[in-house]
């Protein structure tokens, strides 16, 4: 039987043939697995050095220099408890924490995308003279809003907790899927705006207005309650918007309560569970992860073209 099995082998199909090419092809594919990993790794390293280029920049000359960046959320918290709080009365019981839970990562999300628009525009000099993976200029805007978000985030909690608010719970964790959904969402958005920039010049500034009007749309000014009060059972539609649902829950994460305004009965918070997070955050990751799709096809498509636009 085996004779027979023998006579039927092609020469590719019999194991000492199989053995043979899998033996020459061992080196091959390990030399090729280590090119890929230079190249990822020289890749973060261009990342993280733009990041760094970047924040020295901004700062260069500064006598404060990267203190004003921490500095940023204490006078925006003093400013806003004092003119939604004590001024306007926005009817939210500690108004300064509501209002900053939202506001860091909506700051972080705005920043990315309005630097990433002009990212590759603005390296036109080194796109065209220097070979290196494109993507890395939109990222590194990201980056740069990140490090950012991350440190003032740190100062918030540092604040509140000085001032004796308890927001310390498994609420907390929330924040974790809410900055992953965030992030792609920014991602997507930053790689697809940096790409059409190059050619079609007026994207940077068509961002820059819906971006002012795209802040009305989140909960951060304003507790959810006042749109269920609008829109009843056709709140879900204000929910599509990611961010409106990444902002809700970085407010169900910090601030804890109270839910509803004790004098007048409107809510304050979207949900007072955790479930209801979830479930758009799934969503709205869904939708995030379309965006980073269609981003990446954009910019990859167009970046053999960034030359010649430029």
């Amino acid at each position: 039987m085996s004779n027979l099995i023998d006579q039927h082998s092609t020469p590719a199909t019999r194991p000492e043939t199989r053995q043979r090419i899998h033996d020459e092809q061992g080196p091959e594919s390990r030399r090729l697995a280590r090119r890929s990993h230079a190249q990822t790794r020289v890749r973060w390293e261009l990342l993280r050095n733009l990041i760094r280029k970047d924040l020295k920049i901004k700062y260069k000359g500064s006598t404060l220099g990267f203190a004003w960046s921490l500095a940023n959320p204490l006078l925006l918290l003093a400013v806003y408890t004092l003119v939604f709080q004590v001024i306007m009365s926005a009817g939210v019981p500690r108004f300064g924490v509501y209002l900053m839970s939202g506001l860091l990562i909506w700051n972080a999300f705005s920043a990315s995308a309005s630097a990433a628009s002009g990212s590759v525009v603005f390296n036109a000099n080194l796109v065209k003279k220097v070979r290196f993976p494109l993507p890395v200029l939109p990222l590194s805007a990201v980056g740069f809003a990140v490090v950012h978000f991350v440190l003032q985030l740190a100062v918030l909690f540092v604040v509140v907790a000085a001032l004796g608010y308890g927001f310390v719970g498994l609420q907390l964790l929330l924040l974790v899927p809410a900055f992953a959904v965030a992030m792609t969402f920014t991602v997507g958005l930053s790689m697809l705006v940096s790409g059409l920039n190059v050619r079609y010049r007026d994207t940077e500034h068509l961002l820059e207005v819906a971006l002012l009007a795209w802040f009305w749309l989140n909960p951060i000014v304003y507790p959810v309650g006042l749109i269920r009060k609008l829109l009843h059972e056709w709140t879900w539609i204000y929910f599509l918007n990611p961010m409106a649902t990444v902002i809700a829950t970085f407010q169900r994460a910090i601030y804890k309560g109270p839910t509803v305004n004790p004098a007048t009965g409107q809510g304050i918070l979207a949900d007072p569970g955790y479930l209801f997070y979830l479930e758009h955050l799934a969503i709205a990751g869904a939708m995030s992860l379309g965006l980073l799709w269609l981003g990446t096809h954009v910019f990859r498509r167009m970046q053999a073209d960034f030359a010649e636009d430029l």
